[in-house]
């Protein structure tokens, strides 16, 4: 239940924070001090940085640009850039090295592998994750999207949608059914899809928050070369169920850091406006900090866990079911201690990211209302609350399956 730091790690920890202290300016705050093309820049010139450093995927051979870090060592400097409030890479850089390199890496030919893999990590190539579609978001085996193969290319036609970061990618991996006679777990395809091509549109979807962070996909005639399979023809499903093993196990140290870090600003805010002694605030306050600390204890179980090498199953639900519920709470607990003034934008507005917002953000209204609205989102991403509650039930707890509506 606690994760073991020797005295090697700790050596490693102090490396880790010279090498920030080397990198980064003297008058750091944290990326959430930055916006506009400010943050932009910067975090451009820190993906650069971090290639450089073989920082961006750290836990890969260094054979193919990784630096080969233990699992203990990747905890360590995800923690040290959590603290730091730096990225671990670009925007894209979750569906580009976590999940297809880590993908290519197990179930791509050799010519795949070098092909892929420098380019993703140099940035040559931007991937996104074309999974969901209108008829198949928790029922991801219902994909619809065709891929037929006509000579050396296959192609596609149909929709993805909640294509997150989708317009900042130039390529986008995709599950498509390949052979629509086979039951709807089988006959699925893992593709690799350029996107500048005529074939391929992308358009936005507006959010509550008034930005545009994910998207719709619509494939017209799009084309494919053959060879752009990964894992073989119709075997897409369990390629896919890999990639969404993929959960980098250091979260669970990186997660409660954040939490905790917004919850300090939370408790400065309500004693700034005078409510820190008011009855219910208190009584709510000290709910929150005291779901900060159980999160800060599952994520030290969870991450004994993965430093014995057990790699995330269905009792990552518990910890996705947690945070998400939490923070849609502790936001509104943020509004009501504003009162009026979550009426009106003011100061720096937080770009749409997971969780709570950046290291150094201002305590601000514009940094609450931002948080605010996109912590509604976090019970649908990475699963729905329902979905998680129906893992837990059914697959750690042993209860029924939920009954399915009967076909006519």
């Amino acid at each position: 239940m606690q994760p073991t730091y020797t005295a090697e790690a700790e050596a490693y920890r102090e490396k880790v924070q010279a090498f920030l202290a080397e990198k980064l300016p003297s008058n750091w705050k944290g990326i959430g001090a930055l916006e506009g093309e400010e943050l932009e820049t910067f975090v451009g010139e820190w993906r650069k940085v971090l290639f450089e450093a073989n920082y961006l995927a750290p836990g890969w051979p260094q054979e193919f640009g990784g630096a080969g870090l233990s699992a203990l060592e990747q905890v360590i400097l995800a923690e040290e850039f959590t603290k730091a409030g730096v990225p671990t890479g670009g925007p894209n850089d979750a569906f580009s090295i976590q999940m297809l390199g880590n993908t290519i890496l197990m179930w791509g030919s050799e010519e795949q592998k070098a092909h892929y893999i420098p380019r993703i990590l140099s940035g040559e190539d931007t991937w996104c994750q074309g999974y969901s579609e209108p008829d198949a978001g928790s029922d991801l085996a219902n994909v619809g999207l065709k891929a037929e193969l006509d000579g050396d290319e296959w192609v596609l036609n149909g929709q993805k949608i909640w294509t997150s970061a989708g317009h900042l990618a130039d390529h986008i991996f995709t599950l498509a059914r390949t052979d629509p006679d086979s039951p709807k777990h089988k006959g699925i395809s893992f593709l690799l899809v350029p996107m500048d091509q005529p074939g391929i549109e992308v358009r936005p979807i507006k959010m509550i928050s008034g930005d545009s962070e994910f998207n719709e996909v619509f494939y017209t005639d799009a084309r494919v070369p053959k060879d752009n399979v990964i894992g073989g023809v119709n075997n897409g499903w369990g390629v896919a169920m890999s990639l969404l093993g993929y959960e980098r196990g250091e979260a669970a140290a990186t997660g409660p850091i954040r939490f905790q870090a917004e919850y300090a600003r939370l408790e400065a805010m309500a004693k700034e406006r005078g409510l820190a002694d008011d009855p219910v605030i208190r009584q709510r306050l000290a709910k929150a900090y005291s779901t900060t600390q159980i999160m800060g204890y599952l994520g030290k179980r969870v991450l004994t866990q993965f430093l014995a090498g057990h790699h995330p199953g269905p009792d990552a639900a518990i910890g996705k079911l947690q945070w998400s519920e939490y923070h849609k709470v502790v936001t509104e607990l943020a509004m009501d201690i504003m009162g009026a003034d979550a009426l009106f934008w003011d100061g720096r507005k937080p770009p749409s990211s997971f969780g709570a917002d950046d290291g150094g953000a201002e305590n601000s209204q514009s940094s609450w209302i931002g948080t605010f609205l996109n912590a509604r989102a976090g019970t649908i991403y990475a699963g729905s609350s329902q979905v998680q509650r129906n893992i837990i039930g059914e697959m750690i707890l042993g209860l029924p399956k939920e009954p399915k509506p009967q076909s006519k």
